[in-house]
Formats: C-alpha cells, sequence, structure tokens
C-alpha cells in the first residue's frame, strides 16, 4: 500500500523533481552527474561547461609544404553539384638525412618528396621551421 502511494505521488512530481530525489541528476546544459543538492537551476548554470576531449589523430596536412584537404563539388551529368574533399597524397617515407648521418621517417606529400629531392632535406626542413633532431 505504501508502495502504491509513493509510485504514485512520484508520477504526479515534475521531472527534475524526480531526477532530484532518485539521488543524481543528470544536467542537459553541462553534461555534468550533479548531486541531488545541487539540482537547483541557478547552480547547473555557474557549473562549466565539460570541456571537449578530442582523439589525438595524425592531420591530413603536410608539414613541409602546408598542404591541406580542399573542398570541392562533384558535378554529376545534370550538373548536380555535391560537396566532396580532395585529400593531399602522404607518404611516410624514412629518408635519409645528411647532417644527422641517419634516417628520418616523416609524413609528408609527394609534392613535399619531390621538393626534397631537388633541394635537399636540410634546407627544406629549415624553410618550412621543422627541427629534425627531435625525431
Amino acid at each position: 500500500m505504501a508502495t502504491a502511494t509513493l509510485l504514485s505521488s512520484s508520477f504526479a512530481m515534475p521531472a527534475a523533481a524526480r531526477r532530484a530525489s532518485s539521488g543524481f541528476a543528470t544536467s542537459q546544459l553541462a553534461g555534468l552527474s550533479l548531486s541531488a543538492g545541487a539540482a537547483t537551476p541557478t547552480a547547473v548554470a555557474l557549473l562549466p561547461k565539460r570541456q571537449q576531449l578530442q582523439p589525438i589523430v595524425a592531420r591530413r596536412v603536410c608539414p613541409f609544404t602546408d598542404k591541406k584537404t580542399n573542398r570541392a563539388n562533384k558535378v554529376s551529368f545534370s550538373n548536380h553539384k555535391t560537396k566532396k574533399q580532395q585529400f593531399v597524397n602522404l607518404q611516410y617515407k624514412k629518408l635519409w638525412w645528411e647532417a644527422g648521418k641517419r634516417f628520418v621517417k616523416l609524413r609528408l606529400s609527394t609534392k613535399a618528396l619531390k621538393t626534397i629531392e631537388k633541394h635537399g632535406l636540410d634546407t627544406v626542413a629549415r624553410k618550412a621551421g621543422i627541427d629534425l633532431n627531435k625525431k
């Protein structure tokens, strides 16, 4: 009998009050789990927003030439245009670094590879501001 009264009264309560009485309330504004005592709207507004954690992903950018992904239109026969991405042709290469007397493993575009073959790894890295000693 007591549980039936408790259940019927809990459904009559507003949703925010039911969450507060359950022990924890979830804030939709900040994405944080709040205790039952801090479920007031003013307390929710004062909390800092959750920082988005980005996964560590190698970007599709050549460090030597700063070539990036290009956004272009894919045009059909009926001249209907849809967006597409044109990625940089990045390759993993082990290049001999003469000044360091060792191989350096780099991820670079094929255009940068041609430039390095023409001018040398030291010159191109110095111009791009890349320190090869770190690697």
